[in-house]
């Protein structure tokens, strides 16, 4: 979903807005200079209520696996935000970007994603079609109680 833009001013700085239901900032980016090949392309500033520019996050530079078109990958942190706002920005053919956000996939549904599915073909497990033992406990899973019976209320 697009949540802003991100244009080059005649002073050659990119600046834009960002805005959702609960977030509405004017940020720039400034030019990271580093000989290290993983630092991040940009600062994220956002302008603060006081009028001051605050670092709120960076951007680096990645490639598409599918067309190799480079587009910028990050996330904007502040104590006000609940959560990280993470971003992409996409150039457009005027040279300006187009900002969208995403929510990061959490671990457990990577893993629930990646688990067998039942329709798999994949044999039942071991012991799933044998009844289960009856006795005290038992129907709710527990096994046999090795506890004195007259204790039983």
């Amino acid at each position: 979903m697009n949540i802003g833009s991100i244009k080059q001013n005649d002073a050659g700085i990119f600046v834009g807005r960002l805005a959702t239901l609960t977030i509405a900032m004017t940020i720039a980016l400034r030019e990271v200079h580093s000989a290290n090949p993983k630092a991040p392309k940009y600062e994220v500033l956002a302008l603060s209520a006081s009028r001051a520019w605050v670092q709120v996050g960076a951007l680096f530079e990645l490639a598409s696996n599918s067309t190799g078109e480079a587009f910028l990958n990050g996330k904007i942190e502040d104590p006000s935000l609940a959560a990280p706002l993470y971003v992409s920005a996409f150039r457009q053919e005027d040279g300006s970007y187009n900002v969208v956000w995403s929510r990061p996939t959490r671990r457990r549904d990577l893993a629930s994603e990646m688990a067998p599915k039942a329709d798999e073909g994949l044999p039942p497990l071991p012991g799933a079609d044998e009844p289960a033992p009856s006795g005290q406990g038992a129907e709710a899973g527990l096994g046999q109680s090795s506890a004195d019976h007259a204790f039983a209320g």
